[in-house]
């Protein structure tokens, strides 16, 4: 039987309404008002309605684009410049990089936690190697280690540096955290929007919930959860560092693997207990 278009919006919104949510009580918390969700929502209907032409081969005109959007032309006329972009992209972080290599040489040998931060000799690691090897070159170790100790993920003392975390989360860098929930974000949500469009192979976008189950157990799971993860963090970041040495002139594409957990006391919108656990029904790539 089919579904009628109207159905299908409902549906649609009904998907909005629960992904949104979140950020507007993000947005309320920073003080973000409609006028800035409405400018923001409007240039990224014009974005993404542009790149929907473009993908069929047409640059859009007024018309098309107000068509598409349900935007009038004088809101389509009224933008004159490219949305702005005011978060760094957590992939391109040099620090990051630098960290997330020293965090694999790490889960190798414990013993190098602690590294001198310069080092004449090529056969002892040093933090300047690993910066250098980590951002190619292109930015200096010295900016890298001081940006690193600012957030307190190492700790320089005595001519060298420590390890202070096991992974890059900028919990005590507002921007970076935020740049992190913007690209993580994103990148999830794109893999199920591509699963539901049905444009590309299925990519692996899964999940496994329950309710009616005690914080207690919530947290001890959640602690299963992270240990876990850590082993395939190294092995994911292992396979990534060896790729991107690798690549050569074929740099075109990027890769994000995540995992989160997320619960809390109550049953949200649903009130009826599943019997069991279950598993979402988010596809998997074969």
């Amino acid at each position: 039987m089919g579904h009628t278009r109207a159905g299908q919006i409902a549906w649609v919104l009904g998907a909005f309404a629960r992904v949104l949510r979140p950020l507007v009580r993000l947005a309320l918390a920073f003080g973000v008002k409609h006028a800035h969700l409405e400018e923001l929502l409007r240039d990224l209907l014009l974005d993404e309605a542009r790149r929907a032409w473009l993908e069929k081969g047409t640059e859009p005109n007024i018309s098309q684009l107000s068509v598409t959007t349900g935007l009038n032309r004088k809101a389509v006329t009224s933008r004159v410049r490219d949305t702005a972009v005011t978060l760094p992209q957590s992939e391109m972080s040099a620090e990051a990089r630098t960290l997330t290599l020293w965090l694999q040489m790490f889960a190798d040998d414990p013993a190098q936690r602690l590294l001198p931060i310069v080092s004449d000799d090529e056969s002892v690691p040093s933090f300047e190697a690993v910066a250098r090897r980590a951002s190619r070159g292109n930015v200096h170790h010295r900016a890298i280690l001081d940006e690193l100790v600012r957030l307190r993920m190492v700790i320089e003392r005595d001519g060298k540096a420590e390890l202070a975390v096991e992974g890059f989360v900028p919990a005590d860098d507002l921007k970076g955290m935020l740049s992190f929930l913007g690209d993580n974000g994103r990148d999830h949500l794109l893999a199920g929007v591509s699963n539901i469009l049905g444009n590309r192979p299925a990519l692996l976008e899964r999940s496994v919930f329950a309710s009616g189950i005690s914080l207690a157990e919530c947290e001890r799971i959640h602690q299963l959860a992270r240990e876990r993860w850590n082993g395939l963090h190294h092995e994911m970041t292992r396979e990534m560092r060896l790729a991107f040495e690798a690549a050569g002139e074929q740099k075109t594409a990027r890769m994000r693997v995540g995992i989160y957990t997320y619960y809390e006391d109550g049953l949200g919108e649903n009130t009826a207990l599943p019997a069991a656990p279950s598993e979402s029904p988010g596809r998997k790539s074969s």
